[in-house]
């Protein structure tokens, strides 16, 4: 077994992650206050009433349950919700207001979620190469000559997401979120990480 420190990094437009920020955008969700609102979703009117207090904490739990299901394990056993597929599970009990506000938003987080998908995988075969990982090996490399050691043995998420805002944003302890553009951005994709592989590594 090699002792060389071991990074994993591992990159992706989640559905499951994108439907639950496209639920989020149509029931009126703040949290998470710095995160920006998806791109080509439409926004709520004006008018409408915000999600209850009690919706926007269940929406939070899923939240957290589907960026990093492993670091978040619900009490109780999870329900499939109808129209999602299998990609919203929330807990049988405790999120009976949020399973009723989601209900007649799936069709349409469902197809956004979908299209926003496949238009990463997409993009990530055009733009890249097929090597997404270049960009953080450079990270790390430049990482460890500023601090003139290896690494730290380092687990990564990255949600590449069409948000509104340029930018990256910790959506978990291991998860960041980061601009669809930012990412193709070499040069600014590459400045952009490098505060997080030295938060992690």
């Amino acid at each position: 077994m090699s002792d060389k420190p071991q990074w994993l990094i591992r990159e992706d437009a989640s559905v499951p992650v994108l439907v639950a920020l496209a639920l989020r955008q149509r029931l009126g969700i703040r949290s998470p206050e710095d995160l920006p609102t998806l791109r080509d979703l439409a926004v709520r009117a004006p008018d409408a009433v915000d999600a209850s207090a009690e919706v926007e904490k269940q929406w939070r739990d899923y939240w957290d349950m589907t960026v990093e299901p492993r670091a978040h394990r619900s009490d109780v056993p999870l329900e499939l919700i109808d129209g999602f597929e299998t990609l919203v599970a929330l807990p049988a009990t405790g999120a009976e207001e949020l399973a009723a506000a989601i209900a007649p938003q799936a069709t349409s987080a469902l197809l956004y979620a979908q299209a926003a998908h496949e238009r990463y995988v997409s993009s990530m075969k055009s733009h890249t190469g097929g090597d997404a990982y270049r960009a953080y090996a450079s990270a790390i490399a430049e990482f460890e000559r500023e601090v003139g050691r290896r690494a730290h043995s380092f687990e990564l998420n990255v949600q590449v997401l069409p948000l509104s805002q340029r930018g990256i944003w910790w959506i978990g302890d291991l998860t960041v979120a980061v601009t669809d553009g930012l990412r193709r951005d070499v040069v600014a994709f590459d400045t952009a990480i490098r505060p997080v592989i030295a938060e992690l590594a």
